[in-house]
């Protein structure tokens, strides 16, 4: 049972990523998922949920500019991160909505 985050990285002010989480030893598709982050020195700070029925919910700080998915056949949770900026650099995690599975983390970096 586990979750493996990847797509992080350093990108410029702008810039775009997308993050997956690839989810397995669960049934992923009824599950509810969520990202987090931390930035250094903060403290963890929810960013987004998706419903396995699709409903999604954003953290203010990134309405707009974030948007989470899933594909349900690949049991991947995604995180497409537009027009990022310095105070987005953290560690990113996704977790299942209740926390009781947590993924590794993949550090996203945005900087000139």
């Amino acid at each position: 049972v586990q979750l493996v985050e990847s797509g992080g990285g350093l990108v410029q002010p702008g810039g775009s990523l997308r993050l997956s989480c690839a989810a397995s030893g669960f049934i992923f598709s009824s599950s509810a998922m969520k990202w987090t982050r931390q930035a250094p020195g903060k403290g963890l700070e929810w960013v987004s949920t998706i419903f396995s029925d699709g409903r999604t919910y954003y953290a203010d700080s990134v309405k707009g500019r974030f948007t989470i998915s899933r594909d349900n056949a690949k049991n991947t949770v995604y995180l497409q991160m537009n027009s990022l900026k310095s105070e987005d650099t953290a560690v990113y995690r996704c977790a299942k909505r209740d926390s009781s599975l947590w993924g590794q983390g993949t550090q996203v970096t945005v900087s000139s």
